[in-house]
């Protein structure tokens, strides 16, 4: 129905599983079927319709999908749902449903569920054709006949939503990269397409250095050249194949809706199951040591690389340097109650608010400090890339013993190793064991919390 469109659109495909489920059920109810166990039926079909779109990827439609691409979808969906349906009357032993109304109901949904899916495509090529909307800023590194082709899919298939910027010619005795960087960042350029042929070993590891510490897309144009032994993902612009470095699962809009619903439900639990009645408590106890606010809140880098306002429990007595310096092993600005909250991992609760208001994950990257993330961008190689996700009030690096303040050098650099570990290859149930290993250490207690 509709599409994976790009990071901001999350809502597009699970809206499309949405509105299909309504499809299918609505024509069940309405339709004579002779329906004996209604609800155990609409169940059925539910449940069915979502497992196969899931395995043959029913909803990931590109900008750059051919109709073809779309027409074989909907044979492959339709062809394992009619069975399905069939087998309900066996299955459950229903005799008295009318095999034909059962065809008829099938064939209505096709044609409903497909056409809704056509429009739906159309219209949003349509869009980026006339109004240029939804549009993607691309560069262009090297210059031959594959480049020259790409550039004009760019430039001819107005509908794919690409803005062609700027190419790069490798071969010119002026090109260096650095220079190439500094556009790309002035130009807020989306996707960086590069000739691998044009290209030497060590220019293709800046340029993917260059784009993880960035937050920038790249893909290349492929030949006979060795790129690095990682998964690599084929893709066609019109006929034209082009290769992706990098995939994460987060992007997905239903494995993002899926890690958004776990946020809200748990966030909700905790905060009316725990912060209600602990908070007051705590208020009290902190006031009563120490003059100041109740919560500490401070400016913290997020998705994207954008500042949002992170909560906790004040902790330490009023001092300047709070923003600026981490707490460490016997500070003296942690107060009595505050040495037991942070032992505790108490003093993070309020994050279950950023949790609900969409600024943070339960499970993801650590928020670092605004001083932070400007001091290891430059210092520690792909550092940007826990970006690509929301921060969470637990990880990863955390339940590994990365947590609280770094000393050295290798307590970042292990930092990092385990946030992109966790980016590249998220799952809901590697969400759950986290949680379950946060939970276990603040029993156990850990060598870092304090």
């Amino acid at each position: 129905m509709f599409f994976t469109i790009g990071r901001n659109s999350d809502l597009i495909t699970p809206m499309s599983y949405l509105i299909d489920l309504m499809i299918i059920n609505l024509f069940a109810y309405f339709l004579p079927i002779n329906l004996v166990e209604a609800i155990l039926f609409h169940g059925y079909i539910s449940l069915c319709w979502v497992v196969i779109a899931f395995k043959i990827e029913f909803y990931v439609i590109h900008r750059y999908t051919k109709v073809t691409h779309i027409l074989r979808l909907l044979f492959v969906q339709f062809v394992f749902f009619f069975l399905i349906l069939y087998a309900f009357i066996g299955f459950f032993k229903q005799p008295n449903m009318s095999r034909l109304a059962l065809a008829q109901y099938a064939g209505l949904v096709m044609l409903v569920v497909a056409s809704v899916k056509f429009i739906s495509y159309v219209l949003l090529m349509r869009y980026r054709e006339t109004y240029h909307g939804n549009t993607r800023k691309v560069v262009v590194i090297g210059d031959n006949k594959k480049t020259a082709q790409l550039i004009k899919v760019f430039d001819e298939r107005v509908e794919y939503g690409y803005k062609f910027i700027r190419q790069f010619c490798p071969r010119e005795p002026t090109f260096q990269l650095h220079e190439c960087f500094l556009f790309l960042v002035r130009n807020s350029i989306d996707e960086i397409y590069c000739s691998v042929s044009e290209l030497k070993n060590e220019e293709i590891a800046e340029l993917i250095n260059f784009a993880d510490n960035n937050l920038k897309t790249i893909k290349f144009l492929p030949d006979n050249k060795n790129i690095y032994s990682k998964k690599l993902k084929l893709e066609y612009y019109d006929y034209l194949p082009i290769l992706s470095l990098r995939d994460i699962p987060l992007h997905d809009p239903l494995n993002a809706l899926l890690k958004r619903s776990f946020d809200v439900v748990f966030s909700l639990f905790v905060i009316f199951g725990l912060l209600i009645w602990i908070a007051p408590i705590l208020a009290i106890l902190i006031r009563l040591e120490s003059k100041g606010p109740i919560f500490f809140i401070q400016r913290r880098t997020g998705l994207d690389n954008k500042e949002f306002q992170c909560f906790k429990f004040r902790s330490m007595a009023m001092n300047r340097n709070a923003d600026q310096v981490q707490a460490g092993k016997n500070d003296m600005r942690v107060t009595t109650i505050g040495k037991f909250i942070r032992k505790t991992s108490i003093d993070e609760l309020p994050q279950f608010y950023n949790v609900l208001f969409g600024n943070m994950s339960v499970v993801g990257p650590r928020p670092h400090m605004l001083k932070h993330t400007d001091e290891y961008a430059n210092k520690v190689d792909k550092y940007m890339l826990r970006h690509f996700v929301k921060p969470g009030i637990t990880g990863l690096a955390q339940v590994r013993g990365y947590r609280g303040e770094i000393e050295h050098d290798m307590d970042i650099q292990g930092r990092i190793k385990f946030d992109i570990f966790y980016i590249e290859n998220w799952s809901f149930f590697l969400d759950l064991k986290i949680i379950l290993q946060t939970v276990l250490n603040m029993f156990k207690g850990e060598e870092k919390a304090y």
